[in-house]
């Protein structure tokens, strides 16, 4: 009951961000649930990609560790990066999902940013992922990631992102909140955003996202 009551107060309120909109839906939902599946859908994914545990891994809009949680418990200590705006997620993902015995084993490490300061890592990615990321930023704030990822990943490093394709381009702007927004881009668009940023990609397509994001590979070649 509580939690209906919380989750009609989001849309009532106009789906506000941070700690009033982490507090009404729950950090679970706040990042947009389907949290076992989608999870294990970015976990399964990236070991196929070729994800080993010596790897250093991103993980660029990283919440309250959806998939951090099974990454850091199969990578080498030390090998997680995660990056979120919200600090509120992070901790809360820390807290209540991944739990101080496993932060104190594996070490992973954290940078609280909006402006994708990568340099604030100790160690560079050879693999980074940023699922349901690019689908709430405008162009502007994609250029950036990518600019920045590009001078920061290891050579031959690949970023994983993916993106609601369309034919043209779209904002849902049905909130009043910016990261609630919903953007979609053509195809042709996305490849754009990695070959002006120095990235060779490849475009996968469809890799079983219930909601129906589609992957792109970038490769820092």
């Amino acid at each position: 009951m509580i939690e209906r009551l919380r989750a009609r107060a989001f849309v009532a309120l106009g789906s506000p961000d941070g700690r009033l909109g982490i507090w009404l839906l729950g950090h679970r939902q706040y990042v947009g649930g389907d949290w076992d599946a989608l999870g294990q859908l970015q976990f399964n994914f990236m070991l196929e990609m070729g994800l080993k545990p010596g790897h250093v891994l991103l993980d660029a809009g990283c919440g309250a560790l959806r998939a951090g949680v099974k990454f850091i418990e199969y990578l080498d200590d030390g090998n997680y990066l995660g990056l979120d705006s919200e600090k509120r997620l992070i901790k809360l993902g820390i807290k209540k999902e991944l739990g101080r015995d496993l932060m104190r084993r594996k070490s992973p490490q954290f940078v609280v940013s909006s402006r994708f300061e990568f340099e604030k890592f100790t160690r560079r990615p050879d693999f980074a992922i940023a699922q349901s990321l690019f689908t709430h930023l405008a162009e502007s704030d994609i250029r950036l990631c990518l600019e920045k990822l590009r001078r920061f990943v290891k050579p031959g490093g690949r970023f994983y992102a993916t993106y609601f394709i369309v034919d043209k381009p779209h904002v849902n702007q049905s909130t009043r909140s910016h990261s609630r927004r919903s953007f979609r881009y053509p195809r042709v668009t996305v490849e754009d955003f990695g070959a002006k940023a120095g990235w060779g990609q490849r475009y996968i397509g469809d890799w079983g996202h219930p909601r129906r994001q589609m992957m792109i590979e970038y490769v820092a070649e």
